[in-house]
């Protein structure tokens, strides 16, 4: 056996560990650390003194109540089991974006003030950045209640932006101006005016999801797909795209663009446009498409079956088409009499 080991170096059965040594409750504790078993080797020393100093992750103590352990925890509920398919995909994007950056770190790291700066950072989405902090205050309240930890709710009290007003439709002028965007928001314009659909939905939409003269699209909140027809402006402008992959707005061959990356090219696009298009978001397009829909004489139910959108949202924006036409047939009518009563 050599002699003059390194301190809290030991040999056992021909193997080489670290030697650590601590007290806990007034009991002596050790632990054996394996370590390379050529201590002449440069592996070693780095290994040697990572493990002395608390640097190496095979000392450095296991993180608790961490976000990977608490979102595992809550998807594993019967409370998330009962939310709608809708919420629940909501839920699991703020979750994953969690996760991404936090998975292991504790929960208790998590300051008031974080969270603050995260939701005023998304004020220009402001429902986006409301989501945020409601998820989180509700996996805190989960952590607290159901699990037992011994944690504050640090989202709990933060002012959410609240409802905002309705989204305005495009007016035509920047519906025309589309010929200037970039190809990604150009191509998510086209989805959400063809489709009615929710801008989210719109972007991720597959090119397997158009043939012919019908497009399968699904409802973001419900998860329910279904077949409608596709009309031919979006029709011919799909195939005018070359084919990139699987998705119409595509990353790479498999993979779509996200929702995050098409919007922030919006908000450069539409900053460019000049203060007067700083009202309009991508949302308005699905309601400027209620819009159209109305004016081409569809019914209530047409217009629902083709946007899926609710009963008392496609009345709120047909009596904006309806005083478009009035006012359209009003003037057309005063033009053909020269104005005489």
């Amino acid at each position: 056996m050599r002699k003059n080991l390194p301190p809290y170096v030991a040999i056992k059965s021909g193997r080489v560990y670290f030697r650590k040594v601590w007290t806990d409750g007034g009991k002596r504790r050790e632990r054996f650390v394996r370590l390379p078993d050529d201590i002449d080797s440069p592996e070693f020393s780095t290994e040697y003194w990572a493990i002395r100093s608390g640097t190496s992750e095979k000392v450095k103590p296991k993180q608790r109540d961490t976000w990977r352990e608490l979102i595992t925890a809550y998807r594993s509920s019967a409370k998330y089991r009962k939310l709608a398919a809708g919420t629940r995909k909501e839920y699991d994007r703020i979750m994953e974006r969690i996760l991404e950056k936090n998975a292991d770190k504790s929960v208790r790291q998590m300051t008031r003030k974080a969270l603050m700066d995260v939701h005023a950072k998304y004020a220009d989405t402001p429902r986006k950045a409301d989501w945020y902090i409601q998820v989180v205050r509700l996996l805190l309240n989960f952590a607290i209640r159901k699990l037992g930890w011994k944690i504050e709710n640090v989202a709990s009290g933060i002012d959410l932006y609240g409802k905002q007003r309705e989204f305005e439709p495009w007016p035509a002028w920047m519906v025309k101006k589309l010929d200037t965007a970039p190809e990604r928001v150009r191509s998510a314009a086209e989805l959400i005016l063809g489709t009615g659909q929710r801008p989210q939905a719109a972007i991720l939409m597959r090119r397997d999801q158009f043939a012919g003269e019908w497009m399968t699209v699904t409802d973001e909140k419900s998860d329910e797909a279904y077949e409608v027809f596709c009309p031919t402006q979006l029709r011919a402008y799909i195939e005018s795209l070359p084919v990139s992959g699987a998705y119409v707005i595509g990353k790479n061959l498999t993979q779509p663009v996200g929702y995050d990356i098409v919007e922030k090219a919006f908000r450069a696009w539409r900053k460019d446009l000049g203060e007067r298009a700083a009202p309009y978001s991508l949302h308005g397009l699905r309601k400027l498409a209620i819009i159209r829909l109305a004016e081409a004489g569809c019914s209530d139910a047409q217009i629902q079956a083709i946007t899926n959108q609710s009963a008392e949202m496609v009345a709120y924006y047909r009596r904006r088409a309806n005083r478009k036409i009035l006012s359209r047939a009003g003037h057309s009518m005063k033009e053909r009499t020269g104005g005489e009563q």
